[in-house]
């Protein structure tokens, strides 16, 4: 798992991601919820790419109405979608076990939990060793779906996207492999963390 970090990650993580597009056709991105891409994804807007190309899935969705607070798909759209030129066509809400997703994504970004989650797979749950490519997933405040570990392993490359002091110490635990924690369990066939300067653990 190689780590990058810079000053600003929303620069860094925007810039890396359209490198990633250059040239793919079609490109098949799963994005990820939260904070942090909120601020990645604003700054993608911004870029002049070749959204045509795009093909937009979601790693996890809370069973919410698409308007909702708490809805990955309602901030992604805020932040990026609605701002840019990708068919609707094209992007594909998690909203049910049953969404077809590619036989392979180019790119799922990730986010990690304080407690070593990541996209909706938490430590100690059955869904941690599921086979089908979407499960549903029980929680305290809402139902959600998540992509499994053959899916996200599956992909051309996986990258965390990490910001914060509050997130050192559980990427510190990621890095050295604690495999208890779901964020450790991440193999795709290129994985990274692209984290500010406060996330990364001090040496």
């Amino acid at each position: 798992m190689r780590v990058v970090v810079a000053e600003d990650l929303a620069e860094l993580a925007s810039e890396w991601i359209a490198e990633r597009s250059a040239g793919t056709d079609p490109f098949r991105l799963a994005l990820a919820g939260g904070s942090t891409p909120k601020a990645v994804y604003e700054r993608l807007a911004s870029l002049d790419l070749e959204w045509h190309r795009w093909h937009v899935w979601w790693g996890d969705e809370r069973l919410v109405p698409s308007d909702h607070a708490d809805s990955n798909e309602r901030m992604a759209r805020e932040a990026l979608l609605n701002r840019v030129a990708i068919p609707e066509e094209q992007i594909h809400p998690l909203r049910s076990t049953e969404v077809a997703l590619p036989d392979r994504f180019d790119l799922v970004l990730l986010g990690i939990g304080a407690d070593g989650h990541t996209a909706s797979l938490f430590p100690g749950d059955p869904g941690l060793d599921a086979v089908e490519p979407i499960i549903r997933v029980e929680r305290p405040d809402h139902p959600r779906l998540s992509l499994t570990f053959p899916v996200v392993n599956g992909t051309r490359a996986a990258a965390f996207l990490v910001s914060g002091e509050g997130k050192r110490e559980v990427l510190g635990r990621v890095l050295a492999g604690e495999s208890q924690l779901p964020a450790s369990r991440v193999a795709a066939q290129e994985t990274l963390v692209l984290a500010d300067q406060a996330a990364v653990p001090v040496a």
